[in-house]
């Protein structure tokens, strides 16, 4: 039951961005990809990587993430950005381009979470909180966003 629940929830926001997307470009070319549009959500979600992080946390070579993250910075929608301490490494950066893109997604989560404050109790909504964060922290060890190593 916890497992069909949590797909359910998980699908309908799935459902909601990629019907938005299909919406906004039905009378224009999309221009990010499938796997670029992944590659993106990656990114931002880690948060200024290297592309070696990137590629670490994609589990693809340097060399391919090269290529992708190319892509996406000739079409704008991501900045590589000198490091400070080491002028020969370069982070990724999600562009204002993306993060219009983006809000399609967050847009429905921000809904949704103000709907979810409406519904239930505060001490219901404090238990929630908490247990979505023991969920990311502690229960999903296999996507570590704050730790990327190279």
């Amino acid at each position: 039951m916890l497992e069909e629940l949590f797909q359910n929830v998980y699908a309908k926001f799935q459902l909601h961005f990629y019907r938005e997307i299909f919406t906004r470009f039905q009378n224009r070319e999309a221009s990010l990809t499938t796997v670029e549009c992944f590659a993106m959500q990656a990114i931002q979600a880690l948060g200024s990587p290297t592309v070696n992080e990137f590629a670490h946390f994609m589990r693809i070579s340097p060399p391919n993430a090269a290529y992708k993250v190319n892509s996406l910075v000739k079409k704008g929608y991501a900045r590589k950005v000198q490091s400070q301490s080491d002028k020969r490494e370069y982070h990724l950066e999600v562009t204002q381009k993306y993060l219009d893109y983006y809000d399609i997604s967050y847009s429905y989560v921000k809904a949704v979470s103000e709907r979810i404050k409406k519904r239930f109790s505060p001490e219901d909504l404090e238990r929630f909180t908490e247990m979505l964060g023991v969920i990311g922290d502690e229960l999903m060890p296999e996507v570590d966003i704050a730790r990327v190593e190279a």
